[in-house]
């Protein structure tokens, strides 16, 4: 698997920073840290009124940068849940990156609410890509979570 898949991700407080390193060490794949133009406010009230009001709108950010490589035929796709669903970041990355035929791997870190729509937004917005069931954690888990990435990596067929 190694050198054939990339983690995309999106982390605002370093929780799901934390998992797409836990897949990469498992999968041996290339980390990409998404990252918008302009980055959202470090206070934690504000974030969450920007994300809602950008949510609402179907606003999605620009990107200080995108891939070079774009053949890995496995693309990891994480983020926080935000409102119920993927941060706009990811969203954009998803709109901008070409996802037809690859497996399309998701993974999200949550404050609570558990995984809303992410899931089903990601098939929503990759129809031409196989998604696979995807992996959540409670802020960035506990010492279990490398434990679980690995039992849910070999769950879908990625780790033998």
């Amino acid at each position: 698997m190694k050198n054939h898949v990339l983690i995309a991700y999106y982390s605002w407080s370093g929780n799901t920073r934390k998992i797409a390193e836990l897949i990469c060490r498992e999968t041996g794949g290339t980390l990409f840290e998404i990252k918008p133009t302009i980055p959202y406010t470090t206070d934690y009230r504000a974030a969450v009124a920007q994300a809602r009001e950008e949510i609402q709108s179907g606003f999605k950010p620009e990107l200080k940068a995108m891939p070079e490589n774009t053949s890995d035929p496995v693309v990891f796709l994480g983020s926080p849940i935000w409102c119920g669903t993927m941060a706009p970041p990811l969203a954009a990355f998803i709109d901008r990156f070409e996802l037809d035929k690859k497996t399309v791997v998701p993974f999200y870190t949550h404050g609570g609410g558990g995984v809303g729509k992410f899931e089903k937004e990601i098939a929503r917005m990759c129809p031409d890509s196989t998604v696979t069931k995807g992996f959540g954690e409670y802020n960035s888990g506990g010492k279990e979570t490398g434990t679980q990435v690995d039992a849910w990596l070999r769950s879908i067929g990625l780790l033998k």
